[in-house]
């Protein structure tokens, strides 16, 4: 056959489009040569995302886990609910541990409060032995092998064990603990070096910051999470000293006592507490910042316990009302509601309704602030302290006692359980109560209040009495109308009063241009 007029494939395929392959394979009967084309993988041009890798794999052998033993007997296996603190349930710790105190302010009712009954009665019967009662987190700040932890991770512990990342156990003992701030340190004792961490410098974080939490969640051992720092300065309601950092990297149960990391491999903070009605994460977790936890940590290594400045005055806020009623221009300072019996501020002549409004010159942003302050100065040593009292600023000189005394420990004891409750801002237009002569000849008794009135919404109640009005002593209605009617001579729309019922002594401003 000759080949003489039978096209060639690269003459059929010139100029034939892809679509009309099919068609010229057929028409020709000519199998045509299939050539693979490989696609390009995906990429993506995107801004260069934050890698911890390099802080988690400097810092995890600083990082571990803390498992603790006590001979008690077990606890219910009952669940709980609302705040967790390191795995271990309220019925565990204390009864006079600030903790319990944060849950009953933001939960109400304990956990298991309808199980206790049978908790109880389940408990009776089951033996006593030594067991893991708490388990949690920590990290060594020094080669020789002291670490630090959360006091609630150790509490009624009688044996503790630390569990490195590559799963080394070591015996711990406890040098010191300070429930106040929810601190405590071990100590582990052998002939190694130890990786350790530093303290941060807090003051330079910002809301906004990147960090990383590293610790042991449920007991899983060495886990990392991120998230960045969600706010400042949060009080929950722990103790006098609450400043924590609240951070959104998922911080659960066996975390407490961990670290909380910058970028740089910095403690910024100690994890401590989650908010979480179901017990696991839900984006809000505080860390106690690395300011307090270097001071407390210092002392606590120094002498196994730590020693406050005690001023002995119960304290509450100064309100935008209460500044007016006593002529401040700011709302700012603390207003003494009492002070203790024998206590340094009683000796030097702090009074009921003075405002601290100063501390050896530094200004009192509030109550807390206060607390810090005068706790930093430490025991023994004079301060100045600014107040305001009837209109003027006066100052006073005050020897500052201790707080790790038995005295003044049971004294902020009892402060903490007469706090004032915290008054209401509504407004309204007359003071809208009754009194008459009290049963035992001192203030005036509240015999009825309008539940309409601002005096109601201010938690004034029947039965309670009013000893004072701006700072004056009153004893009838009579001295009532005239402090308020001095109050209005001054210029003043509110009225300071004073009351005084079975749960201890507080302080509202009620407006006084009517009633």
């Amino acid at each position: 056959m000759s080949k003489i007029g039978r096209p060639s494939l690269k003459t059929i395929l010139k100029g034939t489009t892809v679509a009309g392959l099919a068609a010229v394979m057929l028409s020709t009967g000519i199998p045509a040569q299939i050539y693979q084309s490989h696609a390009e993988p995906v990429t993506v041009a995107s801004p260069q995302v934050p890698s911890f890798a390099d802080v988690v794999s400097a810092v995890s052998p600083a990082v571990v886990s803390v498992r603790v033993k006590s001979d008690t007997t077990p606890a219910s296996d009952d669940a709980s609910n609302g705040f967790s603190f390191g795995g271990r349930g309220f019925d565990e710790l204390p009864d006079d541990h600030p903790l319990k105190r944060f849950f009953r302010e933001f939960g109400g009712q304990m956990p298991n409060g309808r199980n206790q009954e049978r908790a109880e009665r389940n408990n009776r019967n089951r033996p006593h032995y030594m067991r893991p009662v708490a388990q949690g987190s920590g990290f060594f700040i020094s080669e020789d092998g002291y670490l630090v932890t959360n006091n609630h991770v150790v509490a009624d512990g009688s044996a503790y064990t630390v569990v490195m990342n590559d799963g080394t156990e070591l015996d711990a003992k406890l040098i010191g603990k300070d429930s106040r701030t929810d601190l405590a340190v071990l100590k582990v004792d052998t002939k190694r070096k130890f990786t350790y961490v530093k303290f941060a410098d807090d003051a330079k974080i910002r809301v906004g910051d990147w960090v990383v939490a590293v610790g042991n969640p449920f007991g899983l051992g060495g886990t990392v999470t991120a998230g960045i720092v969600s706010a400042r300065g949060r009080d929950i309601g722990s103790g006098p000293y609450d400043d924590f950092i609240q951070i959104d990297a998922p911080v659960n149960r066996g975390n407490s006592g961990g670290p909380t990391f910058n970028q740089n491999g910095e403690v910024v903070g100690i994890n401590t507490a989650i908010f979480s009605p179901s017990g696991g994460s839900v984006g809000i977790a505080f860390a106690i910042p690395a300011s307090t936890a270097k001071d407390v940590v210092a002392d606590l290594m120094k002498s196994g316990k730590v020693e406050r400045g005690w001023l002995g005055v119960q304290i509450q806020p100064v309100t935008q009302e209460i500044a007016e009623s006593l002529g401040l221009a700011e709302a700012k300072g603390a207003l003494v509601v009492s002070p203790q019996n024998g206590s340094p501020g009683a000796k030097a002549g702090i009074k009921q309704g003075d405002v601290i409004t100063a501390v050896n010159g530094e200004p009192i942003k509030d109550a807390r602030d206060l607390a810090k302050k005068v706790a930093a100065i430490g025991p023994n040593k004079k301060v100045d302290v600014s107040i305001w009292r009837s209109g003027k600023a006066q100052s006073v000189e005050v020897t500052l006692g201790n707080l790790a005394s038995d005295e003044a420990s049971k004294a902020e004891t009892q402060q903490s359980q007469q706090q004032a409750q915290p008054s209401t801002e509504k407004a309204l237009a007359n003071l809208g109560i009754t009194v008459g002569p009290s049963d035992d000849g001192t203030g005036v008794a509240v015999t009825d209040v309008d539940p309409d009135s601002e005096a109601a919404a201010k938690g004034l109640k029947e039965g309670e009495k009013i000893t004072a009005v701006n700072n004056q002593q009153v004893a009838t209605a009579a001295d009532i109308t005239k402090a308020i009617a001095a109050a209005r001579k001054d210029g003043r729309t509110r009225a300071l009063f004073q009351i005084e019922s079975q749960s201890g002594s507080r302080f509202i401003a009620l407006p006084i241009n009517e009633g």
